[in-house]
């Protein structure tokens, strides 16, 4: 992912809720989310990057969850560095915890975030290669782009809010899912006031400042080529019969076309979110 936000027990009826977008090349093949095993046997329900083999948002049937962004240090690039979207499988074959899964890990990969949770205890945590170590998550809403947890780029204050009005107002699931949907494809540029300074260049700086990112060819040839791939809402209700989980991605090509939606329905997932 490149910009998500979660809200973790802010709401009594929605326990979970993740809204994300996928930023990438459209040259990058991917496949959508699906349940697929790893190379370890592992069965997940994520997309999947067909060149690297990982993924960018991904969980278990027991409870597992992780989801990852690239940290924008371009000064501090370096190409031919291990996928970083083999964290994200990693935690969900792991079973350590936080603290142990990072101790294990060979951190030679460039800049990313993650966000590790383990449901079955519940736990969430939230780590960087830029930062200390694992960071425990309070319930709330909280938000991540391209830089460290809770920044407050526009983007990320935005969907971070719309989430918020969302909870608040939405009197069913489809309405929360519509209203999510529909944050994560607002294309608004920022004010040049309010772009952070990741060493890209104003130019493109405004390019990135959108949630959904489509940049003209005139604009930036090279940038032209990446933009938003797929948009991801994943809502756990808690209903009469149980917890059910609601998980939909909206794919859409390099000429701004949406693929069919994909669906994923998740009877009493997570399995342990207190009820």
């Amino acid at each position: 992912m490149c910009l998500a936000a979660f809200a973790i027990d802010a709401h009594p009826r929605f326990p979970l809720v993740i809204a994300a977008n996928r930023d990438e090349a459209f040259d990058r093949p991917a496949a959508p989310m699906a349940w697929w095993r790893d190379e370890r046997g592992l069965e997940l329900l994520a997309g999947r990057d067909l060149t690297a083999g990982g993924t960018w948002f991904g969980l278990t049937r027991a409870g597992r969850l992780a989801l990852l962004t690239n940290v924008r240090e371009p000064g501090r690039f370096v190409p031919g560095a291990p996928s970083r979207g083999a964290l994200v499988p990693a935690w969900l074959a792991s079973t350590r915890d936080a603290a142990g899964f990072v101790k294990d890990l060979t951190l030679s990969t460039n800049g990313f975030n993650l966000v590790l949770a383990n449901l079955r205890r519940p736990a969430w945590h939230w780590f960087s290669n830029r930062a200390p170590g694992p960071q425990p998550l309070s319930g709330g809403v909280h938000g991540l782009s391209n830089a460290a947890l809770d920044t407050p780029w526009p983007k990320t204050l935005g969907l971070t809010q719309d989430l918020r009005a969302a909870l608040a107002d939405s009197p069913d699931l489809a309405t929360l899912q519509a209203r999510l949907l529909a944050a994560l494809a607002d294309r608004q540029v920022a004010p040049d006031a309010d772009l952070p300074d990741t060493g890209v260049g104003l130019v493109r700086e405004r390019a990135l400042s959108p949630r959904f990112i489509r940049i003209p060819s005139e604009q930036d040839p090279a940038l032209a080529r990446y933009g938003t791939r797929c948009s991801t809402v994943l809502i756990t209700e808690r209903r009469a019969q149980g917890l059910h989980t609601t998980v939909l991605e909206r794919s859409v090509d390099a000429h701004g076309e949406w693929l069919p939606t994909v669906r994923h329905e998740l009877p009493d997932w997570p399995p342990t979110i207190a009820r």
